[in-house]
């Protein structure tokens, strides 16, 4: 996911109220300042993990030029984006550094439409991942490190661990909204039909705007709340298994 360089000079003033709002409500809320602090490990990882995905698809793809940029690293410091990153911080959501890419380098073997939609679908496939990962991390702390969960150190593990989860599984969920910029929007059109490819590539633009709506209001939270809450219990009945197998 990515807005470009921010030449409206109107999204900027958005964005700038946007993480002045929240980063004040985290200053105000007590405890909510520390979950902040412990979010960034959080954020490093779904981001640099999100990126690199992007590069490495491309890379398997023919494409080098993900390699040439240096993207092919899990190096968080070559997939950060200042804005993305401080947003994805204080307000929950963001993007991170675009991988450029050259979809005329694929193999044959794959059309353009295809390849962009494995690349684009590569990131948040790699987020939901993680959240399996560390969902499994944490079920085995639970089922047999639980004595340590309580100490001062296990506190603050477990919490970025949880931290990790949610943020992965709401940056994948996030980044499939068929709306360019993000990711679903390359997925969505290599299924559709030719014309509506067509329609849908000639008013980019419009549905760039639609998107902005999305995110500027409660429609985001609405269209991606039900997709959210259904991977969180599905993880967490997966952690509820390993615990009983712990027990």
């Amino acid at each position: 996911m990515y807005f470009g360089n921010f030449s409206n000079p109107w999204m900027m003033i958005f964005i700038i109220w946007l993480i002045i709002d929240n980063v004040s409500y985290y200053l105000r809320t007590p405890g909510a300042f520390l979950n902040l602090i412990l979010s960034i490990p959080a954020i490093l990882i779904a981001i640099t993990f999100h990126e690199f995905a992007h590069a490495w698809m491309a890379d398997r793809l023919g494409d080098d030029t993900p390699r040439n940029q240096g993207r092919l690293t899990l190096n968080p410091l070559k997939h950060l984006d200042p804005i993305g990153a401080i947003l994805l911080i204080t307000a929950g959501f963001g993007w991170g550094k675009p991988v450029e890419i050259n979809s005329n380098n694929f193999n044959r073997t794959i059309s353009i439409r295809k390849g962009n939609a494995l690349v684009s679908l590569a990131g948040p496939l790699m987020n939901f991942c993680l959240a399996l990962i560390f969902s499994v991390i944490y079920g085995l702390l639970l089922a047999f490190s639980y004595s340590f969960l309580l100490t001062t150190t296990g506190q603050i593990i477990g919490k970025v661990i949880v931290l990790t989860i949610s943020m992965n599984v709401g940056l994948g969920v996030f980044n499939l909204i068929p709306l360019p910029p993000l990711d679903g929007s390359k997925v969505l059109q290599a299924f559709l039909p030719t014309k509506a490819r067509v329609w849908y590539t000639q008013h980019e633009r419009m549905l760039y705007f639609i998107f902005i709506i999305v995110w500027v209001t409660p429609l985001a939270s609405l269209l991606i709340s039900p997709a959210i809450s259904g991977i969180n219990e599905l993880l967490l009945k997966l952690i509820n298994t390993i615990v009983g197998l712990g027990a």
